[in-house]
């Protein structure tokens, strides 16, 4: 069987959790091959709402495997956090497996983001705090520690001790903090190694030989397509890949084995953090932008942070269709817009006078680009019990074809409200 990708269109919040969870009962592997606690999946089954941070959403569906990849950064505390939290509730965890390769946040880490981050001011990246993006930086820098190094001591010690040189004449000399020690670093790391231990796995072996055995395998990916390193919104991205190439090189499977793209886009636009963002509503529109994050609940699920709204943005959509060479959307969300009486969708740009339909080369093209938009009819009718297409009102029809066509791939499933019944599926993820 091929592998699928499952990665968000815009800038992440998508619901891609939830649309992991529906495709989870009908996949034998789920994969998180991107990213660390710094993004988080909400999933709702019947009264319970769970929140995931660094564990794939396949940690709640009973049979599947669930993996955290090569290509994801660990904060231990987190994850063992995270498992304890979750078996409370009577969630089986005994199935995760965890890279060999995958690299480890450390203290120094979640240090060094936050005082870098106060230290840029008005220039700041709006980072989560936790150390993703140095625990990043260290990996590209040959400096990091991968939870294989937690079985020996004097290797473990020797890279801490590589790590911490220049970090520490950082945080006295520039940022005036205290110097961390190898010892309490290197004690941290430990005290999980034990814990660790079974959970830690050849992945890219095991997923191939599954892949061999016919099995189905989704790769997920955190944040999303506008937040990617490469082909985000430069320098306002994350630290890692969320692309599908990223799916390849986070967890060791080659493309030549994925045959399904899955992208997941909401109803209308969000972000959080800083960086451009062309449909933002803002000043004049800023009640219409409220209105969207306390009826979307638009905070987010790692951070609690009030996140930016905005309307539908076609072109972001066309270009993660041409990124990631998305197969299908899910669309989710829907319900959300139910009581709008218009509802805009940006179809193309303004920049600088010139109308532009695709994605600006330059960072300055992006940041003075003016939406331009098409205003479709709303709908007042309570969508959420709707369980295939021709339930939705006319109106609401008439916007998912439009958004399908805008934006360059075919809209598979639709999210009607947050439960994991509340879908409609118009086609199966599964081909």
């Amino acid at each position: 069987m091929p592998a699928i990708v499952l990665l968000g269109a815009q800038w992440g919040d998508e619901g891609k959790g939830k649309a992991t969870d529906l495709l989870g009962s009908s996949v034998d592997y789920v994969v998180k091959y991107n990213g660390g606690n710094n993004a988080g999946h909400t999933i709702v089954i019947g009264d319970e709402k769970y929140a995931l941070h660094l564990l794939p959403s396949g940690i709640l569906t009973p049979g599947v495997v669930p993996v955290i990849g090569n290509g994801v950064v660990i904060d231990l505390q987190v994850l063992f956090g995270e498992i304890d939290a979750l078996e409370t509730r009577g969630v089986d965890t005994s199935r995760l497996l965890v890279s060999a390769s995958a690299h480890l946040i450390g203290p120094y880490h979640r240090t060094i983001d936050k005082v870098a981050e106060r230290f840029l001011g008005s220039a700041r990246l709006g980072t989560t705090g936790r150390g993703i993006g140095p625990a990043y930086a260290d990996k590209m820098s040959r400096v990091g520690v991968r939870a294989q190094d937690l079985f020996d001591e004097k290797i473990l010690r020797q890279k801490v001790e590589g790590a911490l040189d220049l970090k520490n004449h950082l945080l006295v000399k520039v940022y005036n903090r205290r110097a961390i020690t190898v010892d309490e670093v290197v004690e941290e790391f430990l005290e999980y190694a034990e814990r660790l231990r079974p959970m830690v796995a050849d992945t890219t072996l095991v997923l191939g030989d599954a892949l061999d055995e016919g099995r189905t395998v989704l790769l997920e990916g955190g944040q999303a397509t506008l937040l990617d390193v490469d082909h985000g919104t430069y320098p306002f991205v994350t630290s890692s890949n969320p692309t599908a190439g990223g799916a390849c090189t986070g967890s060791g499977i080659p493309p030549t084995r994925i045959d399904r793209v899955i992208a997941v886009v909401k109803a209308y636009t969000t972000r959080v953090g800083s960086g451009p963002f062309p449909t933002e509503l803002r000043d004049a529109d800023h009640a219409a932008g409220e209105r969207l994050r306390t009826d979307g609940a638009e905070f987010g699920t790692t951070t609690g942070r009030p996140r930016r709204t905005g309307w539908y943005d076609a072109v972001v959509a066309r270009y993660a269709v041409r990124v990631n060479g998305v197969t299908d959307f899910v669309l989710t969300k829907l319900d959300v817009l139910t009581g709008w009486e218009k509802i805009p969708v940006c179809i193309g740009y303004d920049v600088d006078g010139e109308r532009v339909h695709e994605m600006p080369m330059t960072q300055t093209g992006f940041h003075h680009a003016k939406p331009v938009y098409e205003m479709f009819d709303g709908w007042d009718e309570d969508i959420t019990s709707a369980r295939s297409l021709a339930d939705l009102p006319k109106s609401a029809q008439v916007y998912v074809h439009a958004l399908a066509e805008m934006s360059g791939a075919p809209i598979s499933a639709i999210g009607v409200g947050p439960g994991r019944a509340e879908t409609i599926e118009i086609r199966s993820l599964l081909g």
